[in-house]
């Protein structure tokens, strides 16, 4: 017991100590959370009239936001697979740092779910005995499930074996390989029934569709890689721990794989929508070229094809691809584009016109606009903390060897 307090007490020993750089972007992510903060007790002050979402737009960028970070998650098992089922090296030494990742990206998802209720008192109603959560009818008790179950196993799996380095003992597999298993399997689960929120809603035509699925998963595999290989560059530039190059070749390769294959799928959503011209292809054609001059969301959804086929290019020629600041740019354009085609490219054509026939056009007011950058800065900072006491840990600053 005592040596678990006294982990706990250095782990925040740890984080307390940094270089300039460090400090800077604590702080300057601090500032961030605090104005998220504000912005949303302003939202929680005068409720969801601060914002434009509305009736016909009832879900808006705090449901886009959560739908692309349930993908950034379910990308961890991308770093599980290939380091617990085929044993690579390469990958082992920074699996730890896709779990986190994942852990993160699952608090900003409930962050974002909680600002979307309006009123947080209304979690009571999913909790038994004071509410009922439908299980297993409703999807998203589902949801609800699958998500927190995934948080318990990226908490258990990562702390466990951080836990046991530091103390020096070897960890068991008892202990950690099952729930490894399972967090494989879970991984896919968690975008899986977050599709399915969608595409079970047969009153709008933009998200009833089969392929949904699908597509969900390989734009998280493309975008998690994309958010990995950037990471790995700062850690390479800022940590003691270094990521051996055949790490980010290995998600190079995957990216140039999965991302291509988004394009596919689009396109086939789109020939689906436009090659029958029927009534329902309505909102696709608002997503792409807009209605009765309503075309808010098209430029950035040209935008992201633009992007994701010139990165496209970046990660199918080695020759690219082994260009190091021309493959971060082309990450970025990945992560950016799948960012806005499955977030508000996919969260609000869905919703125009609505069934009666109604256009009313939504972009994020800045409160929403603050209330994100706050949660994303809690990513943001929860990540690095974790990642920070993970890299200490991992190359032995940090260990029960060093207690007087």
């Amino acid at each position: 017991m005592r040596t678990y307090i006294r982990y706990w007490i250095e782990m925040l020993a740890c984080l307390g100590k940094g270089n300039r750089t460090y400090y800077l972007w604590m702080g300057f992510l601090s500032v961030l959370i605090l104005s998220g903060i504000y912005a949303y007790s302003h939202q929680l002050r005068f409720g969801f009239i601060v914002t434009n979402l509305s009736n016909q737009v009832s879900w808006g960028a705090y449901i886009a936001n959560f739908t692309f970070l349930v993908g950034v998650a379910a990308a961890a098992v991308l770093l599980v697979v290939p380091t617990y089922v085929y044993e690579r090296p390469e990958i082992k030494k920074v699996v730890i740092i896709g779990e986190l990742l994942a852990l993160a990206s699952i608090v900003m998802c409930l962050l974002f779910v909680t600002v979307d209720l309006g009123n947080p008192q209304r979690f009571i109603h999913m909790i038994p005995p004071f509410g009922k959560i439908n299980f297993p009818e409703s999807i998203l008790a589902w949801d609800v499930i699958v998500l927190t179950g995934y948080l318990l196993l990226n908490l258990h799996i990562p702390g466990y074996l951080l836990y046991q380095k530091y103390r020096n003992r070897p960890a068991s597999k008892r202990f950690y390989m099952p729930f490894v298993y399972v967090s494989m399997i879970w991984a896919i689960s968690i975008h899986t029934v977050t599709a399915f929120l969608f595409s079970g809603f047969g009153s709008r035509p933009f998200w009833n569709s089969a392929i949904l699925a699908p597509r969900f998963l390989i734009s998280a595999f493309a975008a998690g890689p994309a958010l990995i290989i950037i990471i790995f560059h700062f850690m390479n530039k800022l940590s003691s721990q270094k990521v051996e190059k055949s790490a980010t070749e290995f998600f190079s390769r995957i990216i140039a794989y999965t991302l291509p294959t988004n394009l596919f799928l689009f396109m086939c959503e789109l020939f689906k929508e436009f090659y029958s011209d029927t009534l329902h292809n309505l909102s696709a054609h608002y997503l792409l070229f807009g209605i009765h001059g309503h075309f808010m969301i098209a430029p950035y959804v040209w935008a992201a094809i633009v992007f994701q086929v010139s990165s496209s290019f970046v990660f199918i020629f080695p020759a690219f691809r082994r260009r190091h600041n021309l493959l971060l740019a082309a990450c970025g354009l990945a992560f950016l584009g799948i960012w806005i085609e499955k977030g508000m490219g996919l969260i609000v054509p869905g919703f125009l016109p609505t069934p009666l026939g109604d256009l009313v056009e939504y972009t994020p007011s800045l409160v929403e606009f603050f209330v994100c950058l706050g949660i994303w800065s809690v990513g943001a900072f929860l990540f690095t903390a974790f990642s920070k006491v993970a890299i200490a840990i991992n190359t032995g600053k940090l260990a029960k060897k060093n207690l007087p």
